[in-house]
């Protein structure tokens, strides 16, 4: 039984790890800014894989992995991380981690189009219908209007809610590239090339920014550097990699399906440590848009 769920229960592992992980980048983020978490969190979680991966694979690099591997995990690893996470990461800091996770769950409608345009994957009509739900639930939060005003408008950043959706571009291509790539790869080891290309990235754009007195000083925040490596052991470490273990076992819809929980998961943890004022119509809102993802992959 568990082998035959194993996909599913690493997703649902996902889910949990991506809710832990938001909360400790989030409060990272607010003090010492996105770009540091990035690049710090992304050196503590190779660290981490190299010694998991060397205690359970007898090799701590990923020196035995193929071309075709290496090339679209590559690609993956700079969509994904750094397009992806460089913008998810300063949404964190302008709109909070709750409100940038419930953009994610347009994730899998993106997937599914995405699939649909470059592989031919057909979209059902309930697919449809459950796209149109994802982004009304999405609406539901986002937008706002006040008793006296007749006019809609957006009720956080504007800034921050392009930069959560972009971010999820990010991690929808990131994914569609991971499973090319990865094929029947140790998905730890695959994690290490993604971080590989990440680490690359994100110090053209430090060192092109003159940015790397901005990280040097952010070691001095104890409590940032506590968080960040929190973070780093939930994300990039096994969340990361237990999303890729669940897309070798089970359909990448699946996953993507089971992950978009993390908005719901969220919720309990914005109240108690941001003192976030979560209003019913976004608790509401998140539910909705977790019921479209579901009709997505039916």
């Amino acid at each position: 039984m568990l082998q035959s769920n194993l996909g599913e229960l690493a997703a649902l592992i996902t889910a949990i790890c991506w809710t832990l992980t938001a909360v400790a980048f989030e409060a990272a983020g607010k003090k010492v800014g996105s770009l540091s978490v990035n690049i710090i969190r992304l050196g503590i979680a190779f660290a981490l894989l190299t010694i998991f991966t060397f205690f359970t694979r007898g090799v701590g690099l990923p020196i035995d992995a193929t071309g075709t591997n290496w090339f679209w995990l590559l690609i993956s690893g700079l969509i994904g991380f750094v397009i992806g996470d460089l913008f998810l990461f300063q949404a964190y800091v302008l709109i909070g981690s709750r409100i940038s996770l419930l953009i994610m769950s347009a994730v899998p409608p993106i997937t599914a189009i995405t699939g649909f345009l470059l592989m031919g994957e057909r979209i059902s009509l309930l697919g449809m219908l459950g796209m149109f739900i994802t982004i009304v639930g999405i609406a539901l939060v986002i937008l706002s209007r006040s008793a006296d005003e007749k006019k809609v408008k957006l009720a956080h950043s504007a800034k921050g809610l392009l930069f959560a959706f972009i971010g999820a571009l990010g991690q929808a291509f990131g994914l569609i590239f991971s499973k090319l790539g990865m094929g029947d790869y140790n998905p730890f080891a695959a994690t290490q090339i993604r971080i590989i290309a990440a680490f690359v990235g994100f110090c053209i754009v430090i060192t092109v920014g003159k940015r790397w007195k901005e990280i040097a000083a952010s070691f001095q925040n104890r409590i940032a550097i506590r968080n960040i490596a929190i973070g780093a052991f939930f994300g990039p470490f096994l969340g990361v990699s237990f999303s890729l273990l669940a897309v070798q076992y089970t359909a990448t819809g699946i996953v993507s399906t089971i992950t978009s929980i993390s908005p719901i998961l969220i919720i309990p943890a914005s109240i108690m440590i941001f003192k976030e004022k979560v209003l019913p119509k976004e608790i509401l809102g998140a539910i909705i848009s977790l019921a479209g993802v579901m009709l997505l992959f039916i």
